[in-house]
């Protein structure tokens, strides 16, 4: 399977509202399949596929230490449970070489489809929790340094620049 580039900040594309998924065909599986061997290559833990100039509302993610329990999610939709916050040092494909301290909640309802069109539904916490809701803020045009002071975004976007230009 090809590995797809992986656009990086401050790229505009990381910007756009990912659309919906109508309906999951082999295109959508195949992309899916790619993302992750991309994920996996990078390496990273999760991947939206708007990160990868695709769009639409589609993330993998895979949080096991062997990286054999891969999760493909269509069209997630989350919702907080309780009032709980965790904080956790994210990092990002789409930034890479940096990472800060997010609070988000703590635990979340998740409701997707699969990779077969079947609706799945779970509660996660911990790790897991962080990297869903990291990905799915990616669908919204939102990356983990929006999180931070605007300071400190400008110093990673001007480092980030400056890393592109040089190379």
């Amino acid at each position: 399977m090809p590995l797809l580039p992986i656009l990086e900040f401050p790229d505009r594309r990381l910007r756009v509202k990912a659309r919906p998924i109508a309906e999951v065909t082999d295109a959508i599986r195949t992309l899916a399949n790619n993302m992750l061997e991309t994920m996996y290559a990078a390496p990273g833990i999760g991947l939206a596929a708007i990160q990868v100039n695709q769009p639409i509302q589609l993330i993998v993610l895979d949080i096991s230490e062997e990286k054999n329990q891969p999760m493909i999610l269509i069209n997630p939709k989350l919702a907080p449970v309780g009032d709980e916050r965790s904080c956790y040092d994210e990092g990002c494909l789409s930034v890479p070489g940096f990472y800060e301290t997010v609070e988000r909640p703590a635990k979340v309802q998740v409701e997707a489809l699969n990779e077969h069109a079947e609706p799945v539904g779970f509660v996660a916490e911990g790790l897991l929790a962080t990297c869903i809701q990291h990905e799915c803020d990616h669908l919204n045009g939102k990356l983990f340094v929006d999180y931070l002071t605007t300071l400190k975004r400008e110093r990673i976007r001007k480092k980030l620049e400056k890393q592109h230009r040089e190379s």
